[in-house]
């Protein structure tokens, strides 16, 4: 009998501790530009990885610069839709993408301060991608479904006007700072390097420490990675942290185990608490190689927001969390941690479809067996 007792006794005491409430100290917590909302649109890839180049020109110049979202959107559409058109309809369209389209933009057509360019021309006080998204995309499937005639030869000029009402006529110099700039110019200031940077994802569907295409729905300019095992991808990111450099990062937020309002991202042992692990500390599944290619094979793991890797947390049971910059907006009525949700490691290994990071900040065995 007594023992009994003593084994509900201790039942009990587990069952309090596990559903603890979360109690976070920081361990590493890198500089970068407040949060903002991408509004109402799709443009995650852009809000994210510009925030990741913002943290990058911190890290490089020491400069708080305030960069354009909207320039790299702005430059990126007339190229998806071309995509579009060329391959006969056969293709994503719509308003998603990737780091590597950010970088792309940059390299060809620089970089540009907010206030030369803020994606708003009408005067609007947020970001509505809707009405222009629906249009586009009209438009374009008119161009494609057009049977018994010839492309119209002035469908690109067509898609620049309709980009240049919605989100603004592309800027070619600017006064940043009492100096007069180019985008080029701007970018050579910022010692921005787009091709210091590489995309880094962890799948057994290709060889390991090979670069190949990952065929997610929003890589539709056809971006490679390297690819890498993924305790090797988890210690990749840690190693940039450490040494001072963030990491853009896509991920999959839909699971009920994320929750911007109340700033956690966990996977709970047991699918039952998915919701109460948004407040209380559960058991975590055990994330390996071979879970992680079954979710994303089985469509449970998809590429649907992108975010920003800017620190290290530990819970009180000295569970480590990252710190994951968000583009939905401070209101403390609608996110928490000023816009910042906490990654759990096991989360981490299993919904982070790819990173983002300069090359610099891999670990020298790995940059070896990548060549890099």
């Amino acid at each position: 009998m007594r023992s009994l007792l003593l084994l509900l006794v201790i039942l009990f005491t587990l069952n309090l501790s596990a559903q603890e409430q979360y109690k976070f100290t920081t361990v590493t917590d890198l500089e970068t530009t407040p949060v903002l909302s991408q509004g109402i649109t799709g443009t995650c890839w852009s809000f994210s990885s510009i925030s990741f180049l913002e943290s990058e020109i911190i890290r490089l110049t020491g400069k708080h610069i305030d960069l354009s979202e909207m320039y790299q959107v702005r430059n990126t559409y007339p190229l998806k839709a071309e995509n579009f058109i060329m391959r006969q309809g056969k293709a994503q369209f719509g308003e998603g993408g990737l780091a590597h389209d950010v970088m792309n933009a940059v390299d060809k057509h620089g970089l540009v301060p907010q206030l030369a360019f803020n994606g708003m021309p009408n005067g609007e006080s947020k970001h509505n991608h809707a009405e222009m998204s629906a249009v586009l995309e009209a438009m374009l499937k008119t161009y494609v479904d057009n049977p018994g005639r010839e492309l119209s030869s002035k469908w690109r000029t067509a898609i620049d006007a309709v980009l240049d009402i919605y989100i603004g006529k592309n800027v070619n110099s600017f006064i940043f700072e009492g100096k007069q700039y180019t985008p080029q110019s701007f970018l050579e200031m910022t010692k921005i390097q787009p091709k210091d940077y590489v995309s880094l994802t962890s799948f057994t569907h290709a060889p390991f420490y090979s670069n190949f295409i990952l065929n997610v729905p929003d890589n539709w300019s056809n971006g490679s990675f390297y690819n890498l095992p993924l305790d090797e991808m988890i210690a990749t990111i840690d190693n940039a942290l450490a040494n001072g450099y963030t990491v853009e990062l896509d991920c999959d937020v839909s699971e009920r185990s994320f929750s911007s309002k109340e700033g956690i991202a966990v996977v709970p042992k047991n699918d039952e608490n998915k919701l109460k692990a948004r407040s209380s500390i559960f058991p975590e599944k055990t994330i390996t190689q071979e879970y992680r290619q079954q979710e994303f094979e089985n469509y449970n793991t998809t590429d649907d927001h992108l975010m920003h890797i800017t620190g290290i947390l530990n819970d009180q049971n000295g569970t480590k969390y990252y710190k994951v910059k968000n583009s939905w907006g401070d209101d403390e009525s609608r996110v928490a941690n000023g816009g910042y949700v906490y990654f759990s490691e096991a989360y981490m290994r299993l919904k982070a479809i790819s990173i983002t990071i300069h090359k610099d900040a891999v670990p020298n065995k790995i940059a070896k067996k990548l060549s890099l």
